[in-house]
């Protein structure tokens, strides 16, 4: 009987494993798909708006989600305490569950985030861009890493039920 607790704890164990990764990538993409939102209307309201960037950021912490919104909010109370917007944008976006391609190039607008309109915008624009190869790539190799990740999260449950037993 103890084996067999055991056995379904292990197994447990090992789907819940599987459900915390799939999370973790969900909060991930959500993530990033609320950047791409939130730069693309940075991209309009300074063209359109001529917005100073404190209040942009402030504004664009209303409309994001949970992540894209701290970020925001973090980035432009640096930015009204006299901070560098850069260093305030770069510490920011270390702190996101972001990785790869989108991390670099989030990371690498607060340098390009003063200066003129057109720098600005090309900056955001080039960062969107990035951003966007980098969600499209994610999204045609989910399928294949989820099935991967399933199989090695039970098979290694499995495995250890096996010993188990």
């Amino acid at each position: 009987m103890l084996k067999i607790l055991g056995s379904a704890c292990v197994l447990g164990g090992g789907v819940l494993a599987r459900c915390l990764q799939a999370a973790e990538r969900r909060r991930e993409m959500d993530t990033l798909s609320d950047f791409l939102r939130a730069l693309r209307r940075m991209t309009e309201e300074i063209r359109m708006a001529r917005t100073p960037m404190p209040l942009l950021l402030e504004r664009l912490a209303q409309g994001c989600g949970q992540e894209a919104g701290v970020f925001f909010q973090t980035v432009s109370s640096a930015a009204r305490r006299g901070e560098d917007l850069g260093q305030a944008w770069r510490r920011a976006a270390g702190d996101l569950p972001l990785s790869g391609a989108s991390a670099f190039a989030l990371a690498g607008l607060g340098d390009d985030l003063q200066g003129d309109e057109e720098k600005i915008c090309k900056a955001i624009s080039l960062a969107v861009c990035s951003m966007a190869q980098d969600a499209e790539e994610r999204s045609r190799r989910q399928p294949e890493e989820a099935k991967r990740a399933t199989a090695l999260c039970l098979s290694g449950a499995a495995l250890l039920v096996i010993l188990l037993i």
